[in-house]
């Protein structure tokens, strides 16, 4: 039986085993780094790896760990491409959907710190053309989530579904902006957090005019580049990307199927950018201490906002804030995606970055949590 039968069908018993055991065998053969200091972590990590992907029907995975700004791991599983057997690399571009705010989020820390964009302004002084929507939105509130701009519709048809969106914005992302601009606010800006990826398109509506450039441009000036991102770019459907892994979803029985396809230029800035687990730790260990970043902003951008009665949101400049049960602060963001999910942790005391992808429509990647503990307990012990 073919491999990528076998991966097709994974929804009898026979096949269930067989996945498994294709991706065990797949461990190991497309590491890009990894050192003996922590081998222990590797080889447990390797066996936590296998189990989601055979769990979860997940075809092409990668992984890669950043300690104290070295990849001391990375690591490709299974398959980005089922049909010509092509197996996943550490190079591989994902699909990372809700991480794209932390670039956003940073390359609007950039132009604050140089004096080039006032994060209190109200939104139509960068983009006059925006509804008056009866109180001042700031950026400060649209990178926290508390701003009241709306999140994607879902809808059970897909042709309704915000999510799955068809259309192209390619031109201007402040043509994107039609989608959602005319709606009420779902609340009275600051008062609450309400996730929204639209309010991110907003934003970099606002960071384009700042900057008196495009947001593409934007991101790979301020954030790709001075940070050696080589391998993250915008999911642009109509380019040949070397490396893009194909997107898969689940039919009813739990066979992997061809994902729908999407068009994310609607909303870059809140989900719209590919990237590899490598690149991701390398964004993530710019944020251990102040270099790319000030302190002060440093500070700012790992505070939890609050609501106007004093509630805090558990969310800072893009970055989502939490404790695990060591009590030990990190710093994270999850994203999902139509044909993938990823996973960006941050310990910046320990100087620990950990990045999870892969290629499969609501997998879950919440092994991460088993993962980061054991190298960060690793490092801790050190």
């Amino acid at each position: 039986m073919k491999v990528s039968r076998r991966i097709g069908q994974i929804g009898t018993r026979s096949t269930v085993a067989a996945f498994a055991a294709v991706m065990i065998a797949l461990c190991g053969i497309a590491v890009r780094a990894q050192t003996s200091d922590h081998r222990n972590e590797i080889e447990q990590s390797r066996t936590i790896i296998a189990a989601t992907m055979q769990k979860q029907h997940i075809p092409g995975l990668s992984i890669a760990v950043a300690i104290d700004g070295r990849i001391v791991w990375s690591e490709g599983f299974g398959y980005s491409d089922l049909e010509s057997r092509i197996k996943t690399l550490p190079l591989t571009k994902f699909r990372i959907a809700s991480i794209s705010k932390l670039f956003t989020a940073a390359a609007m820390a950039r132009l604050y710190e140089r004096g080039i964009f006032d994060v209190d302004a109200p939104v139509q002084r960068y983009v006059s053309g925006f509804p008056d929507k009866g109180k001042p939105i700031s950026a400060r509130q649209l990178v926290g989530h508390l701003s009241g701009i709306r999140h994607y519709r879902r809808d059970p048809d897909p042709k309704k579904d915000e999510f799955f969106n068809r259309v192209e914005y390619y031109r201007s992302v402040t043509d994107g902006l039609s989608v959602f601009q005319n709606d009420p606010l779902d609340f009275e800006p600051g008062t609450k957090f309400g996730y929204s990826s639209f309010g991110y398109a907003l934003l970099s509506a606002m960071l384009e005019q700042a900057a008196d450039k495009d947001f593409l441009t934007l991101v790979r000036e301020e954030v790709f580049i001075p940070l050696k991102m080589p391998d993250s770019a915008a999911d642009d459907n109509r380019k040949i990307i070397a490396g893009r892994s194909r997107f898969y979803s689940l039919d009813e029985n739990n066979v992997v199927i061809n994902a729908p396809y999407i068009d994310r230029s609607y909303s870059w800035a809140g989900g719209g950018f590919i990237s590899t687990a490598e690149d991701l730790v390398r964004f993530g260990s710019a944020f251990y201490g102040p270099g790319y970043l000030s302190a002060d902003t440093l500070k700012v951008m790992f505070t939890s906002q609050k609501t106007a009665d004093g509630e805090e949101t558990g969310t800072g400049w893009g970055w989502r804030i939490g404790k695990d049960k060591s009590s030990r602060v990190y710093y994270y963001h999850p994203g999902e995606n139509v044909g993938g999910r990823s996973y960006l942790v941050v310990y910046a005391k320990g100087k620990v970055a950990i990045a999870m992808v892969h290629n499969r429509t609501g997998a879950s990647l919440g092994s991460i949590t088993q993962i980061s503990k054991l190298f960060v307990d690793a490092q801790s012990a050190k």
